[in-house]
Formats: C-alpha cells, sequence, structure tokens
C-alpha cells in the first residue's frame, strides 16, 4: 500500500519564505485530520501557527485560548465543511470575531459544502478547495490561498534547514510521523473493531476527541491514554468514535475487549498472525508477545483497550512503539500507570443537540426538562430518545421517571450498547455487595441524599451515628476504603475530599432498597445532614460550605422535610439562598417548608411561622414588596398572638414589616415603626445587640426617605462605627451602612465623599459577596449616580453598561435591577447628546 504521507519533493513545491505573520487554524472537531495536515505544511512553509491540537494544554480555558489567540494571531486559516457550520459550534465564535475585526481570514474547503451551509456574510469571500485533489495539488493550493498569487517582491530566503530560532518553541510541531493527508486511499492495512461500526448517532465530545488527540501526539514513544468514567457515560463510544474520525492516521487499529483480562493474549496473538509475525506451533502467549515486538518496531498503530478494567493485570498488555494506545475503564486506579482523562456528562448543549436530533419535533423546553431529569447521562438520554420514539409523549416520560424511575430506566434500544441502564447498575451493585459490603452500604446511604458532591467529612463526622454502615474499628483507613470500591466499579465518581453518585444510578439503588430498609437509611441520611455545621449563613465565609449542604437538603425535601432534627438547618439554608443572592431558590424552598409544616404541624407553630418568615424574606429580595405585604403582616399577627409582642421572633417580623412599608413609599409609618422596636431592642438586648443595630440602621435610612439628612447622616455615622466594633469592618450589615451614609453625603451635596465612599463599598462588597452579587451590582449602579452627580458621565456611561450587562447576565432583564440600570443609563446618555442612542435603548426596553 502507497503511503500518501510521503513528503513532498522540494521541485514540487518551494517552500514559502519564513513569515513573521502568525497564524490560527480554525477547524471543527470532525476536521482533526485537516487541522493537523494544514498545521504541519504551513509550520514547512515557515509559518508560526497556533492549533488547539498540539499547542493548549489539559486543563486549559478552552474560551480564553480560543480568544487568546484570535487576538494574537493576525490570520487564520478556516477549514470550511458541513460541521464547521453546524449550529452551536465554537467555530461561529472563531470567525464572526475575525470577520468583524477584519483580520486576514483565509478560507479553505475541505469537504464539500451546500448552498444553504455558508452564513450570508462568507457566501462572496474567495475560497480554496481542497478536497477531491491529491496532495500536491492540495499543498499547492492550500500554500497559494495563505501567500497570495502576488510574485515576491525580494530574494526568497534559503529554503533548506532553518536556525532554532526561526521557530516558537511553543509552537514546535509535535512528535511523531508527519500527518497523512486526509483525502486518498489512506484507510489502515489493518483494521479490526470487532465488528463496532461508527455510531451514527454520535453527537457532541469534540473537545473530549481533541483532548485525546492532543495528549497522545504529546508522547515521542508509544502515548498511553485512559478514558475514565462511570456507567453510561459513554467512553466506548468515544473511543469508536476517535478510531474512525483518526482512521486514516494509522496504519494498524486493533480492538480489544479487555474486560476479561486472561482474552486479552488471544486477542494479540489475533493481530500476530494477521500482521504475519505468528507461529503455528506456538502458544498463544508466545504470539501474544510476538504481536507486542511488532509494535514495538513500527509506527502508525492504534490498540483499543475496551473496559479494561484491572490495571495491574494489563499494564503488561501495553505496547511500546512509536503508536498510541486508548484505554476506557471505569476504575480509576488507571491514574497510578497511565494519563488519565476524566469523561463527565455531556454538557446541557450536547444533551440538547442529541435529543432533538433523535426526535426533531421535540420543543426546546421538553428537551431542556428531559436533559436535566436525566442528569445529562449519555446512555439515559439514549434510551429515553428509544422510549419515546416508540410513540410516549415527553410529558408522559417525564412523569413516569419521577414514579418509576427504574423501570423506565429498563426499557429502549441503544446502539451498540449491550445493556440499559438500570441493568448496567444492578450487575454492577451486585457484584460490589458480593465483595465490598460496606461500599455499598455507602452507596445505598449516598442514594438517599442528591446527586451533588458528598464531602468525605460528612461519613466521618456522622459515623458514630449511622445505623446502616459497619463501624470497623480497625478499619483506619475509613471511608476511603468503602469509596474506592465504587470508584472501581464505575457506581461514583471520588475524589480525595468528597464522593458524587449520579441521580439515575440513585434511583435505581433506591428502588431496590426494601421498607424497612429505607427506614434506617432515611434516618443516616438525617444524620449526616446534620453531621457538619456549615455556620453562620449571614455570612459570606460560611457559604462555600452551604453551597455543598443546601442542594442535598433541597433534593431530600420530599422524603424528609418533616423530620424535626432537619428543621432548623432547613430554615438556615432558606437564609443563606436569599443572603448569597439566590432570592427565586430561597422562596421555593421556604414555600415548600411553609406548605409542608402547615399540613403537619398547624399554621400557628413556631417552625411554620419561621418558614413563612423566610418567605417574606425571599419575596423581598425578589422586589415583590406588593405580595409580601400581607403575608409579612399575617406572620406578625400570629407571632404577637402566639408569643407576644415583645418577643424577639415577633419584633424580627415588626421590623420586616416596617421595611416593606418603606419600599412601599409609606415613609412616615416606616420611620414610626422602626422608632418604635429600636426603644424596645435596646431595652431587652441593649444598645449593641446586632438586632438593635438593624432598627437603628432602619431608623437612619427612614429619615433619608423624610428628607431628614443631616439626621439620618449623623444615625448611620454611630450605627457604622458599632457595627465595626461589633460586627467587624466587612460584615454585609456593615457594609450596607456604609452605602447609606454615602446616600445620605449625596443627598446633602457632598458628591465627592459619596463617590468615595460608594467606590469603598463596592471594592469590598466585590471582595466578600462576588461580583455578581446583586448587592454588589446595586452598588455599582449608585456609584455611576454619583459619577453623574461629578459631571463624569463617560465613565458613568462606562460602569452603567457594564454593570447593565452583568445583571442581565446573572439576575435576568425582568430583574428590577435590571429596569433601574437601563432607565438611569439613558438619563446618562442623554446628559451627553447621545439622543438617539438613548431613544434606541428606551425603545428596545419597551419592546422587552
Amino acid at each position: 500500500m502507497s503511503d500518501s504521507s510521503e513528503p513532498i519533493s522540494p521541485e514540487a513545491i518551494s517552500p514559502d519564505p519564513i513569515s513573521s505573520e502568525p497564524i490560527f487554524v480554525s477547524h471543527a472537531g470532525p476536521d482533526g485530520q485537516w487541522a493537523e495536515w494544514v498545521a504541519w505544511h504551513l509550520q514547512e512553509a515557515g509559518y508560526e501557527v497556533e492549533l488547539d491540537l498540539w499547542h493548549w494544554r489539559t486543563g486549559d480555558d478552552f474560551v480564553k485560548k480560543m480568544n487568546e489567540a484570535l487576538k494574537r494571531c493576525s490570520a487564520a486559516v478556516a477549514l470550511f465543511s458541513p460541521a464547521y457550520f453546524a449550529p452551536g459550534r465554537y467555530t461561529e465564535d472563531e470567525w464572526t470575531a475575525l470577520v468583524a475585526r477584519r483580520d486576514r481570514f483565509i478560507p479553505v474547503v475541505v469537504e464539500p459544502l451546500q448552498d444553504d451551509h455558508l452564513p450570508a456574510i462568507l457566501t462572496p469571500r474567495l475560497r480554496k478547495h481542497l478536497h477531491g485533489l491529491d496532495e500536491a495539488d492540495a499543498l499547492a493550493a492550500l500554500l497559494e490561498a495563505v501567500r497570495g498569487p502576488a510574485l515576491p517582491t525580494r530574494k526568497p530566503d534559503f529554503p533548506g534547514k532553518r536556525t532554532a530560532k526561526s521557530r516558537s518553541r511553543r509552537h514546535k510541531t509535535p512528535a511523531g510521523p508527519q500527518p497523512r493527508f486526509p483525502s486518498g486511499t489512506s484507510d489502515p492495512a489493518v483494521w479490526d473493531l470487532r465488528q463496532r461500526r461508527r455510531n451514527p448517532h454520535f453527537t457532541g465530545r469534540d473537545i473530549v476527541i481533541e483532548e485525546v488527540r492532543r495528549k497522545l501526539l504529546a508522547e515521542r514513544q508509544a502515548a498511553v491514554q485512559a478514558l475514565n468514567g462511570t456507567g453510561g457515560i459513554g467512553k466506548t463510544q468515544v473511543a469508536l468514535e476517535y478510531a474512525y474520525r483518526f482512521a486514516g492516521q494509522y496504519d494498524l487499529v486493533w480492538w480489544v475487549d479487555a474486560e476479561q483480562g486472561e482474552q486479552v493474549p488471544a486477542r494479540y496473538a489475533e493481530l500476530a498472525a494477521r500482521v504475519g509475525v505468528a507461529k503455528p506451533d506456538a502458544g498463544v502467549e508466545v504470539n501474544a508477545r510476538y504481536a507486542m515486538e511488532y509494535l514495538r518496531t513500527h509506527d502508525r498503530w492504534l490498540i483499543v483497550l475496551d473496559n479494561a478494567e484491572d490495571p495491574q493485570q494489563l499494564r503488561a498488555w501495553l505496547p511500546e512503539g512509536q503508536g498510541h494506545v486508548l484505554i476506557t475503564a471505569r476504575n480509576p486506579d488507571w491514574r497510578k500507570v497511565v494519563p488519565r482523562l476524566q469523561l463527565g456528562v455531556f454538557s446541557r448543549a450536547e444533551s440538547l443537540d442529541y435529543l432533538t436530533a433523535q426526535l426533531p419535533t421535540l420543543n426546546p423546553e421538553h428537551a431542556d426538562a428531559l436533559a436535566d431529569a436525566l442528569g445529562d447521562l449519555p446512555l439515559a438520554l439514549a434510551q429515553a430518545a428509544g422510549v419515546m420514539s416508540e410513540g410516549m409523549p415527553p410529558e408522559q416520560y417525564l412523569r413516569v421517571l419521577e414514579t418509576h424511575t427504574a423501570k423506565l430506566l429498563d426499557r429502549g434500544e441503544v446502539y451498540d450498547y449491550p445493556a440499559s441502564l438500570a441493568a448496567t447498575v444492578t450487575i454492577a451493585t451486585d457484584r460490589l455487595d458480593a465483595e465490598h459490603p460496606e461500599a455499598t452500604a455507602v452507596l445505598r446511604l449516598a442514594a438517599f441524599l442528591g446527586p451533588e458532591r458528598i464531602p468525605t467529612a460528612w461519613l466521618v463526622a456522622g459515623r458514630a451515628e449511622l445505623a446502616t454502615v459497619g463501624k470497623d474499628p480497625d478499619d483506619f483507613l475509613w471511608p476511603q476504603s468503602a469509596l474506592n470500591p465504587l470508584a472501581r466499579y464505575g457506581l461514583a465518581v471520588v475524589e480525595p475530599d468528597a464522593f458524587q453518585v449520579h441521580r439515575l444510578t440513585q434511583a435505581v439503588v433506591r428502588d431496590r432498597a426494601g421498607g424497612e430498609a429505607m427506614g434506617a437509611l432515611q434516618d443516616d441520611a438525617a444524620v449526616l445532614l446534620t453531621a457538619v455545621d456549615p455556620g453562620d449563613p449571614e455570612l459570606p465565609e460560611a457559604w462555600p460550605r452551604w453551597t455543598s449542604l443546601t442542594p442535598h437538603l433541597r433534593a431530600t425535601l420530599h422524603l424528609m422535610s418533616d423530620r424535626a432534627e432537619l428543621r432548623p438547618m432547613l430554615l438556615r439554608a432558606a437564609v443563606y439562598l436569599v443572603r448569597s443572592g439566590q432570592a427565586q431558590a430561597s422562596r421555593d424552598l421556604a414555600a415548600t417548608l411553609h406548605e409542608a409544616w402547615a399540613a403537619s404541624q398547624g399554621e400557628d407553630h413556631p417552625d411554620t411561622l419561621r418558614a413563612a418568615h423566610m418567605v417574606t424574606w425571599a419575596l423581598d429580595g425578589m422586589w415583590a414588596h406588593e405580595e409580601v405585604l400581607p403575608l409579612v403582616q399575617d406572620v406578625l399577627e400570629r407571632r404577637r398572638r402566639v408569643l407576644g409582642d415583645d418577643d424577639p421572633e415577633t419584633l424580627s417580623s415588626a421590623h420586616d414589616l416596617a421595611v416593606t412599608l418603606r419600599h412601599l413609599g409609606r415613609d412616615v409609618e416606616a420611620h414610626a415603626m422602626y422608632e418604635d422596636h429600636l426603644a424596645r431592642r435596646t431595652a431587652m438586648l441593649g444598645n449593641d445587640h446586632p438586632d438593635t443595630l438593624r432598627s437603628a440602621y432602619g431608623v437612619g435610612i427612614a429619615l433619608i426617605d423624610l428628607g431628614r439628612y443631616d439626621e439620618a447622616h449623623r444615625t448611620l455615622t454611630d450605627v457604622l462605627e458599632r457595627r465595626r466594633r461589633v460586627l467587624a469592618h466587612d460584615h454585609p450589615d456593615t457594609l450596607r451602612t456604609f452605602l447609606g451614609i454615602a446616600i445620605a453625603q449625596g443627598r446633602l451635596g457632598r458628591h465627592d465623599e459619596s463617590h468615595r465612599t460608594l467606590s469603598h463599598v463596592l471594592e469590598r462588597r466585590r471582595r466578600v459577596l462576588g461580583e455578581d452579587h446583586p448587592d454588589t451590582l446595586n452598588t455599582a449602579s449608585f456609584l455611576a449616580d454619583s459619577l453623574n452627580c461629578l459631571g463624569r458621565h463617560t465613565e458613568a456611561e462606562r460602569l452603567q453598561k457594564s454593570t447593565r450587562l452583568r445583571i442581565r447576565e446573572s439576575l435576568g432583564v425582568e430583574h428590577h435591577l435590571y429596569h433601574v440600570i437601563t432607565d438611569d443609563l439613558v438619563e446618562t446618555l442623554k446628559a451627553q447628546g447621545k439622543t438617539y442612542e438613548a431613544q434606541k435603548l428606551t425603545r428596545k426596553d419597551r419592546r422587552r
């Protein structure tokens, strides 16, 4: 067989002079072979090239690297194909950025295009066609596209050997043979994928496949890469697609079913016979070694070890030489032997692409709901598509999935997959239970928590009280000794400090738990959820721990919301959500708790009233003040009747009513209420208690609303000094007081002072609360107002536009702050005479 990758002679194509113009090769994932061929020959012609497959490392931020490359490179060769213009591909960001900046954009067509493939803006651009040409003509067309047809104006550089300085070390060509031309007869001479045909429904995973390719190209000797992941994640399908996509770069592609380790030598012995090195009288083991020796002395081969679950047994069968080995396995222990790439679930975009390709009539809302319910797990999505293609409507599928999860996950044929998801989980769980019952106990317990990461510290803290988990006092390695088998059997992703079980695996495991066992497991789940105190939910430093805990609390509501031991933690979770800027989530949680507890405990039970209280907090955070008023009045009336006028919880509701009245413009009533409960709290708690200071702060803000700015400034300054002493400088309440002082300063006409104070608050809130917290964004809005007051309209406009964008992305266009910042921006534009832009913005906002 002729090798189409033989170098083209210098007589055929004259080398291009070394160019200082860096070139970015823009391509879709399926065109990786073309990208390697183009990049190789551009570098041979003296150009500095950037190609993601060669130059970007594991862990790099893909979008960031792409943007940096587009800024750094003054030209881009774009490899046009149907895949390049597929909806939703990142290639659209690449070519639109280049065209918008009017950089050098060099389109070359590598696969035939239909007229409707090209966007209108690219249709008139001249382009070179490389497909259908032999390699010499294709290379000539490529270089002419890059160089242009103009005659040289200076003596060409010597085309011989270049010095080390002529190439960027960062852009060094990867090790290994020159990439083959992607067209022509370059299929492997030896090709055996064990009758595995290419999956016609394969979707997404371009970034994963490119990462595999990048890692394999990085090694000079035999490159080994393990694809690791839980069951149903699509490891085999990714390996199969890689083999087909890059088949033209190999002389030999050989698939080994490695789950039964003792069968691997037989498969290598078959390879020895196929390449002509086997000896008829030799045994399987000897011929297998002949195959290994053949691989050691040859290049351009790919060995796939599929379902290779025993690294210790199989590491002896990793060949050496100038070739590639791709391993698929659930067992993460391969990381001790070879480089490993953890394969996760689909991105949401990949899930939607898959579902809509399989079910063209599926609307986007149903597709998103299905992807969410199925946790973006590829096998589950494939099964769902199979069931719905037989006539089950998506609404019915979602209902049945909620009530009969395990049974539904046992239905639906999937292309080239030997078992359903339910069967896969059941088989793995039975094997685990036979060999590691202590691991099965942890898995069953995890099934009654949420599908998010579970900190290992919870198991340690709650171990003494867990009834369903064994307590071997000699097992000093627990819980890792129980968690590691979960990873090896593909039932969980295990990290050093946490583990995670997919929601559908949880559903199958829960379905197999008996009635008595279910009660005990729920008891233990409650133990874990209360084992570790995350800290004060009012404080930002505690929020990361609440971020870990809250999803599990919310996931268990349907089973355990009435457990008395969980109620305080659930209420504190609602506080965390509203304080961290997640008002809608807080409202959903608190409303669910209120409804459940009102039914089981009664409307006037203290916990029921606490849940109702949290509903009012959440609605206040959503700026739904009209809706808050009757609710907060009802809670206050009930607390007065049940607890008395001076109970701390009654006073808290009274404070909330004053806040609501103020937000509704009833300033005199609000001020009177603040003054009343300030006196009550001072008498009961003292001057410096946080609740007293909260009332004093309310008095100061109410004075601003009444136009009594000097009094407000004095009151708030006093509150600030006490809060800094009692709560610390960066406490959210302290920063809130700073903001109130800045507002008072502005109303007094002290705009320079107000600007300085607001700048301080914004810097602190960004650091303490984050860039996208509603309080941070609100502060930026106030700071822009102060810039306008100082006549610094250009700066105000810039800040308002960036803040408006953040509000739109983090809170949405329906949020109150979005309308406020839009109105302020309109006024800023008018102040600069930008009337047309202001009117355009107003019309757009009105249409929305």
